[in-house]
Formats: C-alpha cells, sequence, structure tokens
C-alpha cells in the first residue's frame, strides 16, 4: 500500500500510509493537502493528529505473511457466498472436484482472458480520479481525459505536457499503470 500527498500542484510525499501521514504531520507548508492511493488514484484522508507512535500504530505496516496452521487456511481460501440459479448449482455439482473447483477454474480463465482489459481500465480510471481532484481547472484537461479513455497515450502525453511537472509525472503514472510489471 502506497500514498501520494500533494500541496497545491506539488508532490511532496509519498510511500505507506504511516510515512505520508508522518511527513504531513511535520510539513512546514499550511494549507491543505490531498493523498491519493498509488493503486486507484482515489483520495484518501489521513489522521494525522497525535505523536509519531500514535500515528504509527494507527498506520501500521501491511501484514506479514506468517506462517499458519494447516489447511486451506494458509492458501487465503475464503469463504463468501455465492448466488446462482438451480440450474448453475446443478451443473457445478456435476463438475470434477466439485462446485469450489470448477469456480476456481472459471474465475482464473475469465482473469486471463480479461486480464489486459481490467488492467486498462483500471488505470484508466486511477488517472481519471486523480485528475479530477487535482488537475480539473488545468488547460486541456476535458481533451486529455478524452484521450485517456480513448487509450490514446501518445496524445494523452502531449495534451498534459504543460501541465505542473508532480501532476503530469503522476497522472502518467497512475494512467500507464495497466502495462505488466515485467513490460516496463
Amino acid at each position: 500500500m502506497s500514498y501520494s500527498a500533494f500541496h497545491g500542484m506539488t508532490r511532496i510525499a509519498a510511500g505507506s500510509p504511516a510515512e505520508v501521514a508522518l511527513l504531513l504531520k511535520d510539513a512546514p507548508q499550511g494549507g491543505e493537502f490531498l493523498v491519493f492511493d498509488d493503486a486507484t488514484g482515489q483520495q484518501i484522508d489521513l489522521d494525522t493528529h497525535g505523536t509519531a507512535e500514535e500515528i504509527s500504530i494507527r498506520y501500521p505496516p501491511e501484514a506479514s505473511e506468517e506462517p499458519r496452521g494447516r489447511g486451506r487456511p494458509r492458501l487465503g481460501v475464503v469463504a463468501k457466498e455465492v448466488t446462482l440459479l438451480p440450474r448453475h448449482w446443478d451443473w457445478l455439482s456435476t463438475q470434477p472436484g466439485g462446485a469450489s473447483v470448477a469456480l476456481r477454474k472459471l474465475v482464473e480463465q475469465a482473469r486471463k482472458t480479461s486480464g489486459d482489459g481490467d488492467r486498462v481500465r483500471a488505470a484508466q480510471e486511477a488517472a481519471y480520479r486523480f485528475m479530477s481532484a487535482i488537475a480539473g481547472n488545468l488547460p486541456g484537461f476535458e481533451e486529455a481525459t478524452r484521450a485517456l479513455f480513448a487509450y490514446e497515450r501518445r496524445r494523452f502525453s502531449e495534451l498534459i505536457a504543460g501541465w505542473p511537472a508532480d501532476v503530469r509525472d503522476y497522472a502518467v503514472q497512475l494512467a500507464f499503470a495497466d502495462r505488466e510489471p515485467s513490460a516496463g
């Protein structure tokens, strides 16, 4: 989990929620700060009240993967409710391995076939959330938004080239986060 904090059009902090909250608490600038989730572009409110220790407790590091007991919980299996029609349950009951195995296979297949589209859509939505919150009044915002959702990377970059560097760079980072990490 990583956040970025902006003061006006300047990115002043980036890191874990605790790191960003501590930097904002000690920031000399007055005024409002906007904090964004680096994965979703969603604006986040961080509570910077209290001591550094209280902030660190409030925003602990992500839980490490501790060894658990034997069985499926170690694999991350989570039981949740699924609502299907009777004919769906009938079909699932005839599948090798039962309903759970069949559903896992179907989900994995769907992830493989729609994975690229899902990543592109998530990146576009993250960039749009950020841009709407901070860059809505900047020149070319509407055209840049159209280029973003039309998946015109070059045009998008050209349209925001005149924006403040931190805003432009973060928008590009979010907009192109649809690429696999290995794709560069």
